[in-house]
């Protein structure tokens, strides 16, 4: 019997061109996921570089934020002194008020400061329209059941100010504001006076982050009759 390819010579010239065929399809397919990944990596490098100029990359540029508490250099250790003399003295100077509130929000209870401050706020009305909308809100805000900002008051004192709701006066959260003035005072401030960020300010050392707090209960009023508070700085 003949060669096959004698008789089809056309079959092995088109074997001879397969084999470069097969290995140039081979060398291309190891090629392409290489080249592939170049640009795969440098855009990872790029959006690193650029994660890194970010502003909350730099620990230097959370210096001075609000979720700190007031820094040693706006705060003389003799100003801050002066903040353990008595609560009214604290919240008297709006760098002691400031103070105060950023510690309060580390326990989860800043509630209470911002319902005295409305309430001073709501004290200064300049006419008596301006009245009922600021008192429904305060009201809304602060007093009525459920409220999303909702401080702890007795029931006579919440019933007293809901009931003076429909012709509200200046003096009108004046008994619920006191209240809450001296929960504050019994509770919060001895602790603030004890907290670290507050001893920091009197060695004149920048106030570190608090860690935060959680309560474990509400207080109510009755809680703290009879009590004086602790004001011992330790």
């Amino acid at each position: 019997m003949e060669n096959p390819l004698l008789l089809f010579p056309q079959l092995n010239i088109s074997a001879s061109k397969d084999k470069p065929y097969h290995k140039d399809m081979k060398s291309a397919i190891k090629e392409e996921p290489h080249k592939a990944s170049k640009p795969g990596a440098k855009q990872k490098r790029n959006r690193l570089s650029l994660l890194l100029q970010k502003p909350e990359f730099h620990e230097s540029d959370h210096l001075g934020r609000p979720g700190n508490l007031t820094k040693a250099a706006s705060v003389s250790p003799e100003e801050a002194v002066k903040w353990g003399e008595s609560f009214d003295k604290l919240l008297s100077e709006k760098a002691g008020l400031d103070a105060f509130t950023k510690f309060l929000k580390t326990e989860f209870s800043e509630e209470n400061i911002e319902f005295w401050i409305a309430c001073e706020d709501y004290k200064k009305s300049k006419s008596a329209h301006e009245l009922l909308p600021k008192a429904k809100a305060i009201f809304e805000t602060f007093i009525q059941k459920d409220a999303p900002k909702e401080v702890n008051l007795d029931f006579h004192t919440k019933e007293a100010t809901s009931q003076s709701m429909g012709q509200p006066l200046r003096s009108t959260f004046d008994a619920a504001q006191s209240t809450v003035y001296r929960l504050m005072e019994q509770d919060s401030y001895p602790r603030f006076l004890r907290s670290a960020a507050y001893r920091g300010l009197l060695q004149g050392r920048p106030a570190a982050r608090a860690p935060l707090r959680r309560r474990s209960r509400s207080f109510t009023v009755s809680d703290f009759q009879g009590v004086r508070p602790d004001l011992t700085v330790w």
